[in-house]
């Protein structure tokens, strides 16, 4: 089934940033659409639970050394 998350995140500091976790996230298996939003310092995915998951979602992020303050997960 097809979900939606949105990472909030700590803050982005520049725009290399958002490149960095767009790229990290869309590399993620069944990961359709991935979208950073510079100024509200937010992720935005759409991804395939079969394949993936919001926490391995969250932990690449995390991984890159950003951290995640509230995630949000809905179906599509």
């Amino acid at each position: 089934m097809s979900k939606k998350i949105t990472m909030q995140l700590d803050a982005l500091t520049c725009p290399s940033c958002l490149t960095k976790i767009e790229a990290a996230v869309k590399q993620q298996p069944g990961v359709a659409n991935v979208k950073v939003l510079f100024n509200a310092a937010k992720v935005k995915a759409e991804f395939d639970d079969t394949q993936n998951s919001a926490e391995q979602l969250t932990d690449v992020v995390t991984k890159l050394g950003y951290e995640v303050q509230k995630t949000k997960v809905k179906d599509l």
